[in-house]
């Protein structure tokens, strides 16, 4: 018999991509609960005003930080939350979808924050780094959800190490440079408005 030959980093990459788009109804949970989230964290804002002290101790920690040390805070923050939000997964899912729903909470809660403010004007200031932040985060979010789901599956060690490849793969090649991306923009336009 002859010994199957290993699977070069492109057909892992391709098997990794296959694998992001048969996991889809996990990322549409996830945009669901975020979604969900951000709607009562905008409707109810008055019940979470504790979130005022979360998103000021943010603030303060990039206080006086130069543009590059702003994309690398927040580089850090979204690469710890996403990974997190991955591995933790694998606990039935629950740590990514609790994460999911308070993202969008305090979402919802600074867009209200901005409504009162300023109305409409302003939203375009919180939009632009979104465009990538959120889809790595989704991703991130839903294959954490679905290597949760592994325990479901006939033969669990198996799943478990292919969910875990090629979350990794994605994670590494897909999330990573999304999160790149986001951090930049949000870093500079923090800084263009300090």
């Amino acid at each position: 018999m002859k010994a199957k030959k290993p699977e070069g980093f492109g057909e892992q990459f391709r098997g990794a991509l296959g694998y992001l788009r048969e996991s889809r109804n996990y990322v549409y949970t996830i945009v669901l609960t975020f979604i969900c989230g951000g709607l009562l964290g905008f409707i109810f804002s008055g019940e979470f005003g504790f979130l005022d002290e979360i998103l000021k101790g943010l603030l303060e920690q990039i206080e006086g930080l130069s543009t590059t040390g702003i994309v690398l805070f927040i580089l850090q923050n979204n690469l710890k939350s996403a990974f997190y939000g991955l591995a933790l997964g694998v606990f039935l899912g629950v740590f990514p979808v609790v994460t999911s729903l308070f993202n969008g909470l305090v979402l919802g809660y600074v867009m209200k924050g901005v409504w009162l403010d300023s109305g409409l004007a302003d939203f375009w200031r919180i939009l632009p780094h979104g465009v990538f932040e959120l889809p790595a985060v989704f991703i991130s979010l839903a294959l954490g959800l679905k290597l949760g789901m592994f325990i479901f599956s006939k033969n669990k060690s198996f799943e478990f190490m292919e969910r875990a490849k090629n979350s990794m793969i994605i994670f590494v090649f897909i999330v990573v440079p999304l999160l790149i991306i986001a951090a930049i923009i949000e870093g500079l336009l923090i800084s263009f408005y300090q």
